[in-house]
């Protein structure tokens, strides 16, 4: 029985639903974030010495990172699902977006949650302006051209095709939907692109995506 080690609203959300869309079994063992810091828990470390989700547990074997667990459930039991066929065009885009997902398009969702809240933080009330300016400096800078060169590239690519490796969905979309739907979080960010927009109500309307939302309990990210 595959084992799941789930914490509340991340990533490993995405795992559910791909198990979802597999059509396999497995069991969920359940993390709650720290109320105040939004952290995982310690139990995760017992775990993995990172600490970090998602994580699953498969014939003995943990396999931790995202991109990892879906190449491996899909080499073990996708049976040539959700994934093109090997030496197509097909095939190298979904290799690249199920990398591009977090190596390039959430490390400036990320430092743009960093900067957004960085203000909202407990200081000195002296020290508030000189953060702030800082961070908005930061945000006006680098950040917030990062994200709208990124989510422009995403716009355009779903322009050329009905998802993120074609026209078929595969495993890519289902990695692709985390930095997707943290975009959402900020509204405008998605809201102004109509293919991006268009692919959120897509994967929401899937059957297997909502199944993993129910079980999956509450899921909001941060924003």
């Amino acid at each position: 029985m595959i084992i799941v080690h789930h914490l509340e609203s991340s990533r490993s959300q995405r795992v559910l639903w791909l198990l979802e869309e597999l059509g396999l079994e497995y069991e969920i063992k359940r993390y709650q974030r720290d109320s105040k810091t939004m952290l995982a828990p310690p139990e995760l470390k017992k775990v993995h010495p990172l600490g970090k989700s998602p994580m699953i547990e498969d014939e003995g074997m943990i396999v931790a990172e995202s991109g990892a667990i879906i190449e491996y459930l899909l080499d073990t039991y996708g049976q040539g699902r959700l994934r093109p066929q090997a030496g197509t065009p097909e095939r190298l885009r979904f290799t690249y977006w199920l990398h591009y997902a977090e190596g390039s398009a959430m490390p400036p969702l990320l430092l743009s949650l960093v900067f957004l809240r960085m203000p909202k933080a407990p200081m000195p009330f002296f020290i508030k302006p000189v953060v702030k300016g800082i961070a908005d400096k930061a945000l006006k800078g680098f950040v917030n051209p990062q994200l709208r060169l990124h989510l422009d590239y995403m716009e355009a690519e779903l322009g050329k095709s009905t998802w993120f490796a074609g026209n078929e969905f595969t495993a890519a979309d289902i990695q692709m939907s985390f930095p997707v739907e943290a975009a959402a979080t900020r509204s405008d960010l998605v809201a102004q692109r109509p293919n991006l927009k268009a692919y959120l109500e897509r994967i929401h309307a899937r059957p297997a995506y909502q199944r993993a939302q129910e079980k999956g309990g509450r899921f909001e990210l941060l924003s």
